[in-house]
Protein backbone atom coordinates (compact mmCIF):
# COMPACT_ATOMS: atom_id res chain seq x y z
CA UNK A 1 0.00 0.00 0.00
CA UNK A 2 3.12 2.52 0.45
CA UNK A 3 4.10 2.12 -2.90
CA UNK A 4 0.35 2.91 -4.08
CA UNK A 5 0.35 5.83 -1.34
CA UNK A 6 3.98 7.82 -2.90
CA UNK A 7 2.20 6.49 -7.09
CA UNK A 8 -0.55 8.49 -5.95
CA UNK A 9 0.95 11.12 -4.22
CA UNK A 10 3.25 11.67 -7.46
CA UNK A 11 0.21 11.83 -9.72
CA UNK A 12 -1.03 14.52 -7.84
CA UNK A 13 2.49 16.96 -7.61
CA UNK A 14 2.51 15.97 -11.52
CA UNK A 15 -1.87 17.14 -12.34
CA UNK A 16 -0.65 20.55 -10.68
CA UNK A 17 2.18 21.00 -11.95
CA UNK A 18 0.79 20.43 -15.35
CA UNK A 19 -1.93 22.85 -14.47
CA UNK A 20 0.43 25.53 -13.38
CA UNK A 21 2.42 25.16 -16.84
CA UNK A 22 0.03 25.47 -18.85
CA UNK A 23 -3.81 27.08 -17.53
CA UNK A 24 -6.43 27.29 -20.23
CA UNK A 25 -9.92 28.31 -19.93
CA UNK A 26 -13.13 26.50 -20.88
CA UNK A 27 -14.14 28.28 -24.48
CA UNK A 28 -18.00 29.24 -24.28
CA UNK A 29 -18.78 28.89 -27.96
CA UNK A 30 -18.38 26.27 -31.03
CA UNK A 31 -15.43 25.94 -34.04
CA UNK A 32 -16.19 25.50 -37.73
CA UNK A 33 -13.45 23.04 -38.71
CA UNK A 34 -13.51 23.13 -42.56
CA UNK A 35 -11.33 21.27 -44.78
CA UNK A 36 -11.30 22.84 -48.12
CA UNK A 37 -7.43 23.25 -48.21
CA UNK A 38 -4.34 20.50 -49.28
CA UNK A 39 -2.16 21.68 -45.81
CA UNK A 40 -4.01 21.05 -42.68
CA UNK A 41 -2.65 18.94 -39.86
CA UNK A 42 -3.84 15.79 -39.46
CA UNK A 43 -7.33 15.03 -37.54
CA UNK A 44 -5.35 13.23 -34.92
CA UNK A 45 -3.32 16.88 -34.04
CA UNK A 46 -6.39 18.67 -34.79
CA UNK A 47 -8.01 16.70 -32.00
CA UNK A 48 -4.57 17.64 -29.39
CA UNK A 49 -5.68 21.22 -30.33
CA UNK A 50 -9.07 21.88 -29.50
CA UNK A 51 -9.31 19.72 -26.20
CA UNK A 52 -5.71 21.75 -25.23
CA UNK A 53 -8.13 24.94 -25.92
CA UNK A 54 -10.97 22.98 -23.97
CA UNK A 55 -13.54 23.82 -27.12
CA UNK A 56 -16.31 21.33 -26.74
CA UNK A 57 -17.73 21.97 -29.79
CA UNK A 58 -16.86 21.38 -33.49
CA UNK A 59 -19.23 21.29 -36.88
CA UNK A 60 -18.22 20.20 -39.53
CA UNK A 61 -19.64 19.89 -43.33
CA UNK A 62 -19.62 16.49 -43.83
CA UNK A 63 -18.92 13.21 -41.67
CA UNK A 64 -15.65 12.44 -42.26
CA UNK A 65 -14.92 9.68 -40.61
CA UNK A 66 -11.28 10.26 -40.11
CA UNK A 67 -12.41 12.90 -37.82
CA UNK A 68 -15.20 11.52 -36.23
CA UNK A 69 -12.66 8.77 -35.35
CA UNK A 70 -10.18 11.11 -34.35
CA UNK A 71 -12.14 12.79 -31.55
CA UNK A 72 -13.41 9.48 -30.30
CA UNK A 73 -13.76 9.36 -26.35
CA UNK A 74 -12.92 13.16 -26.39
CA UNK A 75 -16.25 14.58 -25.24
CA UNK A 76 -16.78 17.15 -28.24
CA UNK A 77 -20.34 17.33 -29.27
CA UNK A 78 -20.09 17.26 -33.30
CA UNK A 79 -22.47 18.80 -35.50
CA UNK A 80 -21.86 16.89 -39.41
CA UNK A 81 -23.59 17.62 -42.56
CA UNK A 82 -25.00 16.60 -45.50
CA UNK A 83 -23.56 18.59 -48.56
CA UNK A 84 -26.08 20.09 -51.01
CA UNK A 85 -25.30 17.39 -53.51
CA UNK A 86 -27.06 14.95 -51.66
CA UNK A 87 -30.15 16.60 -51.05
CA UNK A 88 -31.87 14.83 -53.77
CA UNK A 89 -31.29 11.46 -52.42
CA UNK A 90 -32.02 12.15 -48.86
CA UNK A 91 -35.40 12.70 -49.84
CA UNK A 92 -35.57 8.84 -50.23
CA UNK A 93 -35.99 7.32 -46.52
CA UNK A 94 -34.71 4.18 -47.52
CA UNK A 95 -31.26 6.27 -48.54
CA UNK A 96 -31.43 8.38 -45.31
CA UNK A 97 -31.51 5.88 -42.90
CA UNK A 98 -28.50 4.09 -44.95
CA UNK A 99 -26.49 6.88 -44.68
CA UNK A 100 -26.78 7.08 -41.17
CA UNK A 101 -26.34 3.55 -40.52
CA UNK A 102 -23.05 4.07 -43.05
CA UNK A 103 -21.71 7.65 -41.57
CA UNK A 104 -23.40 7.91 -37.84
CA UNK A 105 -24.09 4.79 -36.03
CA UNK A 106 -20.78 3.33 -36.54
CA UNK A 107 -19.29 6.49 -34.30
CA UNK A 108 -21.65 6.40 -31.63
CA UNK A 109 -21.64 6.56 -28.78
CA UNK A 110 -17.81 6.84 -28.96
CA UNK A 111 -17.67 9.90 -30.40
CA UNK A 112 -20.44 12.39 -29.07
CA UNK A 113 -22.73 13.73 -32.76
CA UNK A 114 -25.97 15.47 -31.56
CA UNK A 115 -26.91 16.98 -34.76
CA UNK A 116 -27.13 16.93 -38.61
CA UNK A 117 -27.30 19.43 -40.52
CA UNK A 118 -29.45 18.88 -43.88
CA UNK A 119 -27.71 21.03 -46.74
CA UNK A 120 -25.94 24.99 -46.03
CA UNK A 121 -27.70 28.00 -47.09
CA UNK A 122 -29.73 26.41 -49.69
CA UNK A 123 -32.60 29.11 -49.74
CA UNK A 124 -29.87 32.21 -49.70
CA UNK A 125 -29.16 30.26 -53.55
CA UNK A 126 -30.95 30.46 -56.79
CA UNK A 127 -31.74 26.85 -57.12
CA UNK A 128 -35.67 26.24 -56.97
CA UNK A 129 -35.26 22.43 -57.46
CA UNK A 130 -32.57 22.05 -54.33
CA UNK A 131 -35.11 24.18 -52.31
CA UNK A 132 -38.01 22.30 -53.42
CA UNK A 133 -35.77 19.26 -51.81
CA UNK A 134 -34.52 20.43 -48.32
CA UNK A 135 -37.71 20.03 -45.99
CA UNK A 136 -38.08 16.35 -47.89
CA UNK A 137 -34.54 15.37 -47.32
CA UNK A 138 -34.64 17.20 -43.81
CA UNK A 139 -38.09 15.03 -42.76
CA UNK A 140 -36.61 11.22 -43.98
CA UNK A 141 -33.31 11.96 -42.13
CA UNK A 142 -35.33 12.52 -39.24
CA UNK A 143 -37.44 9.72 -39.48
CA UNK A 144 -34.74 7.52 -40.13
CA UNK A 145 -33.26 8.71 -36.76
CA UNK A 146 -36.41 7.60 -35.47
CA UNK A 147 -36.36 4.20 -36.97
CA UNK A 148 -32.99 3.69 -35.69
CA UNK A 149 -33.34 4.79 -32.20
CA UNK A 150 -31.23 7.57 -32.37
CA UNK A 151 -33.94 10.58 -32.52
CA UNK A 152 -33.37 11.68 -28.85
CA UNK A 153 -29.72 12.27 -29.13
CA UNK A 154 -29.38 13.53 -32.46
CA UNK A 155 -31.10 16.63 -33.67
CA UNK A 156 -32.12 17.51 -37.20
CA UNK A 157 -31.83 20.58 -38.89
CA UNK A 158 -30.10 23.38 -41.44
CA UNK A 159 -28.38 26.47 -41.66
CA UNK A 160 -29.49 29.59 -43.59
CA UNK A 161 -27.43 32.65 -45.09
CA UNK A 162 -29.24 36.22 -44.10
CA UNK A 163 -30.04 36.82 -47.49
CA UNK A 164 -32.80 34.76 -46.56
CA UNK A 165 -34.69 38.13 -44.74
CA UNK A 166 -36.57 40.59 -46.76
CA UNK A 167 -36.04 43.47 -43.67
CA UNK A 168 -33.87 43.42 -40.83
CA UNK A 169 -34.37 47.26 -39.80
CA UNK A 170 -35.33 48.21 -37.43
CA UNK A 171 -34.34 44.62 -35.67
CA UNK A 172 -38.53 43.83 -34.05
CA UNK A 173 -39.45 44.23 -38.22
CA UNK A 174 -37.47 41.81 -39.18
CA UNK A 175 -39.54 39.25 -41.94
CA UNK A 176 -38.58 36.75 -44.37
CA UNK A 177 -38.47 37.17 -48.31
CA UNK A 178 -41.61 36.85 -49.39
CA UNK A 179 -40.56 34.45 -52.33
CA UNK A 180 -39.08 32.13 -49.50
CA UNK A 181 -42.25 32.06 -47.51
CA UNK A 182 -43.26 29.00 -49.05
CA UNK A 183 -40.01 27.14 -47.57
CA UNK A 184 -39.60 28.55 -44.49
CA UNK A 185 -43.29 28.09 -42.63
CA UNK A 186 -42.96 24.80 -42.87
CA UNK A 187 -39.47 24.11 -42.48
CA UNK A 188 -40.38 26.27 -39.08
CA UNK A 189 -42.97 23.57 -38.18
CA UNK A 190 -41.23 20.93 -38.83
CA UNK A 191 -37.95 22.23 -36.48
CA UNK A 192 -40.76 23.51 -33.36
CA UNK A 193 -42.17 19.92 -33.96
CA UNK A 194 -38.94 18.08 -33.30
CA UNK A 195 -37.47 21.16 -31.40
CA UNK A 196 -34.45 21.56 -32.96
CA UNK A 197 -32.80 24.80 -33.76
CA UNK A 198 -32.93 27.58 -36.43
CA UNK A 199 -29.55 27.84 -38.02
CA UNK A 200 -28.36 31.37 -39.17
CA UNK A 201 -24.73 32.04 -40.31
CA UNK A 202 -24.27 35.83 -39.38
CA UNK A 203 -21.70 37.82 -40.62
CA UNK A 204 -21.58 41.63 -39.63
CA UNK A 205 -18.28 42.29 -41.91
CA UNK A 206 -20.47 41.28 -45.30
CA UNK A 207 -22.52 44.59 -44.16
CA UNK A 208 -19.06 46.96 -43.63
CA UNK A 209 -17.40 45.45 -46.79
CA UNK A 210 -20.67 46.57 -48.72
CA UNK A 211 -20.98 50.14 -47.19
CA UNK A 212 -17.93 51.16 -45.21
CA UNK A 213 -18.67 54.67 -45.70
CA UNK A 214 -22.12 54.39 -44.07
CA UNK A 215 -22.11 50.95 -41.00
CA UNK A 216 -19.73 52.16 -38.16
CA UNK A 217 -16.60 49.96 -38.02
CA UNK A 218 -16.99 50.02 -33.94
CA UNK A 219 -20.43 48.81 -34.68
CA UNK A 220 -19.45 46.13 -36.29
CA UNK A 221 -16.26 45.27 -33.84
CA UNK A 222 -18.10 44.88 -30.68
CA UNK A 223 -16.13 48.55 -30.06
CA UNK A 224 -17.57 51.44 -28.28
CA UNK A 225 -20.23 53.28 -29.86
CA UNK A 226 -23.52 55.14 -29.87
CA UNK A 227 -25.04 52.18 -31.29
CA UNK A 228 -28.78 52.53 -33.07
CA UNK A 229 -32.38 52.29 -30.99
CA UNK A 230 -35.35 50.53 -32.10
CA UNK A 231 -37.66 52.97 -32.90
CA UNK A 232 -40.73 50.26 -32.34
CA UNK A 233 -39.32 48.83 -29.25
CA UNK A 234 -37.10 50.98 -28.04
CA UNK A 235 -34.48 48.39 -27.39
CA UNK A 236 -30.77 49.72 -27.79
CA UNK A 237 -28.39 48.39 -30.29
CA UNK A 238 -24.13 48.52 -29.55
CA UNK A 239 -23.55 45.84 -32.24
CA UNK A 240 -24.84 44.49 -35.46
CA UNK A 241 -25.07 41.09 -34.40
CA UNK A 242 -27.35 41.20 -31.85
CA UNK A 243 -29.44 43.33 -34.44
CA UNK A 244 -29.27 40.60 -36.90
CA UNK A 245 -29.92 37.92 -34.39
CA UNK A 246 -33.05 39.99 -33.17
CA UNK A 247 -34.53 40.62 -36.82
CA UNK A 248 -34.14 36.81 -37.37
CA UNK A 249 -36.33 36.16 -34.33
CA UNK A 250 -39.02 39.09 -35.39
CA UNK A 251 -38.96 37.26 -38.95
CA UNK A 252 -39.78 33.90 -37.18
CA UNK A 253 -42.41 35.47 -34.54
CA UNK A 254 -44.41 37.26 -37.98
CA UNK A 255 -44.76 33.54 -39.33
CA UNK A 256 -46.51 32.48 -36.13
CA UNK A 257 -43.83 30.97 -34.26
CA UNK A 258 -41.77 31.29 -30.78
CA UNK A 259 -41.19 28.38 -29.87
CA UNK A 260 -37.71 27.81 -31.93
CA UNK A 261 -34.12 28.84 -30.69
CA UNK A 262 -31.98 30.80 -32.94
CA UNK A 263 -28.24 29.69 -33.18
CA UNK A 264 -25.68 31.16 -34.89
CA UNK A 265 -23.93 28.22 -37.24
CA UNK A 266 -21.19 30.73 -38.05
CA UNK A 267 -19.89 33.87 -37.18
CA UNK A 268 -16.63 35.50 -37.91
CA UNK A 269 -14.10 37.91 -39.63
CA UNK A 270 -11.22 37.54 -42.64
CA UNK A 271 -8.04 38.49 -41.73
CA UNK A 272 -6.95 39.28 -45.66
CA UNK A 273 -9.30 40.45 -48.51
CA UNK A 274 -9.15 41.32 -52.29
CA UNK A 275 -8.19 45.23 -52.54
CA UNK A 276 -12.14 45.69 -52.81
CA UNK A 277 -12.93 43.89 -49.43
CA UNK A 278 -12.76 46.78 -46.91
CA UNK A 279 -11.98 45.94 -43.85
CA UNK A 280 -10.43 42.38 -44.11
CA UNK A 281 -7.47 42.73 -41.83
CA UNK A 282 -6.01 40.81 -38.92
CA UNK A 283 -6.35 43.96 -36.87
CA UNK A 284 -10.16 44.04 -37.27
CA UNK A 285 -10.22 40.23 -37.09
CA UNK A 286 -8.83 40.14 -33.75
CA UNK A 287 -10.77 42.79 -32.65
CA UNK A 288 -14.05 40.70 -34.08
CA UNK A 289 -13.87 37.60 -32.74
CA UNK A 290 -11.93 38.62 -28.99
CA UNK A 291 -14.61 41.23 -28.40
CA UNK A 292 -17.27 38.49 -29.50
CA UNK A 293 -15.43 36.07 -26.89
CA UNK A 294 -15.71 38.73 -24.12
CA UNK A 295 -18.63 39.21 -24.80
CA UNK A 296 -19.93 35.48 -24.59
CA UNK A 297 -18.13 35.01 -21.39
CA UNK A 298 -20.83 37.33 -20.30
CA UNK A 299 -23.55 34.50 -20.72
CA UNK A 300 -26.44 37.26 -22.02
CA UNK A 301 -29.04 37.03 -25.10
CA UNK A 302 -29.46 40.08 -27.38
CA UNK A 303 -31.97 43.17 -26.49
CA UNK A 304 -35.04 41.55 -27.23
CA UNK A 305 -33.97 37.87 -25.80
CA UNK A 306 -31.98 38.64 -22.99
CA UNK A 307 -32.37 35.64 -20.81
CA UNK A 308 -31.58 33.50 -23.93
CA UNK A 309 -27.68 33.61 -23.81
CA UNK A 310 -26.29 33.49 -27.63
CA UNK A 311 -25.40 30.12 -28.94
CA UNK A 312 -22.66 30.25 -31.21
CA UNK A 313 -20.24 28.31 -33.69
CA UNK A 314 -17.08 30.70 -34.95
CA UNK A 315 -15.87 30.18 -38.54
CA UNK A 316 -13.45 28.92 -38.87
CA UNK A 317 -10.69 26.93 -37.34
CA UNK A 318 -8.03 27.20 -40.31
CA UNK A 319 -7.10 29.45 -42.89
CA UNK A 320 -8.65 27.11 -45.88
CA UNK A 321 -6.26 27.66 -49.08
CA UNK A 322 -8.34 26.17 -51.93
CA UNK A 323 -11.88 27.26 -51.03
CA UNK A 324 -13.13 29.27 -54.16
CA UNK A 325 -14.07 33.35 -54.34
CA UNK A 326 -12.62 36.22 -52.95
CA UNK A 327 -9.15 35.90 -51.11
CA UNK A 328 -11.40 36.42 -48.01
CA UNK A 329 -12.71 33.06 -48.17
CA UNK A 330 -9.62 31.97 -47.35
CA UNK A 331 -8.40 33.78 -44.60
CA UNK A 332 -11.33 33.23 -41.87
CA UNK A 333 -9.16 30.93 -39.92
CA UNK A 334 -8.01 31.34 -36.36
CA UNK A 335 -5.05 29.26 -37.19
CA UNK A 336 -2.30 29.04 -40.21
CA UNK A 337 -1.82 24.87 -41.22
CA UNK A 338 0.78 24.83 -39.51
CA UNK A 339 -0.85 25.31 -36.05
CA UNK A 340 0.62 29.09 -35.09
CA UNK A 341 -2.44 31.90 -34.68
CA UNK A 342 -3.17 33.55 -37.57
CA UNK A 343 -3.82 36.95 -35.18
CA UNK A 344 -4.01 37.86 -31.71
CA UNK A 345 -7.79 37.92 -29.89
CA UNK A 346 -6.35 38.94 -26.12
CA UNK A 347 -6.73 35.15 -25.02
CA UNK A 348 -3.27 33.78 -25.47
CA UNK A 349 -4.53 31.23 -22.66
CA UNK A 350 -7.74 30.23 -25.15
CA UNK A 351 -4.99 29.81 -27.94
CA UNK A 352 -1.70 28.12 -27.13
CA UNK A 353 0.07 27.40 -30.08
CA UNK A 354 -0.24 23.94 -31.58
CA UNK A 355 2.82 21.55 -31.16
CA UNK A 356 4.03 20.98 -34.45
CA UNK A 357 7.59 21.18 -34.03
CA UNK A 358 9.68 21.54 -30.47
CA UNK A 359 9.21 25.54 -30.36
CA UNK A 360 6.17 25.48 -27.81
CA UNK A 361 7.48 24.93 -24.11
CA UNK A 362 4.37 25.35 -22.63
CA UNK A 363 2.97 22.58 -24.80
CA UNK A 364 5.99 20.25 -24.48
CA UNK A 365 5.62 20.35 -20.59
CA UNK A 366 1.96 19.52 -21.07
CA UNK A 367 2.20 16.42 -23.24
CA UNK A 368 5.52 15.18 -21.39
CA UNK A 369 3.38 15.98 -17.99
CA UNK A 370 0.21 14.64 -19.46
CA UNK A 371 1.99 11.59 -20.55
CA UNK A 372 3.98 10.65 -17.49
CA UNK A 373 0.49 10.45 -15.51
CA UNK A 374 -0.73 8.19 -18.21
CA UNK A 375 2.74 5.77 -17.78
CA UNK A 376 1.49 5.93 -13.92
CA UNK A 377 -1.86 5.25 -14.33
CA UNK A 378 -1.16 2.76 -16.27
CA UNK A 379 1.65 1.03 -14.17
CA UNK A 380 -0.92 1.21 -11.19
CA UNK A 381 -3.23 -0.57 -12.55
CA UNK A 382 -0.84 -3.31 -14.27
CA UNK A 383 0.24 -3.69 -10.70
Amino acid sequence: MASYTVLFRIILVLLSFSDSAVHVLSLSFGINYGQIANNLPSPSRVSVLLQTLNVSRVKLYDADPNVLQAFANSQVDFIIGLGNETLQNMKDPLKAQAWIQQHVQPHLPQTKITCITVGNEILGGSDAQLMSYLLPAMQSVYEALVNLGLSKQVTVTTAHSLTILGDSYPPSSGSFRQDLAEYIQPILSFLAQVNSPFLINAYPYFAYKDNPGEVPLEYVLFQPNSGMVDSVTNLHYDNMLDAQIDAVYAAIKAMGHTDVEVRISETGWPSKGDPNEAGATPENAGLYNGNLMRKLEERKGTPAKPSVPIDMYVFALFNEDLKPGPASERNYGLYYPDGTPVYDIGFKSHLPQLTFSADSNKNNVFSIFNFLIFLIVYLLLSA
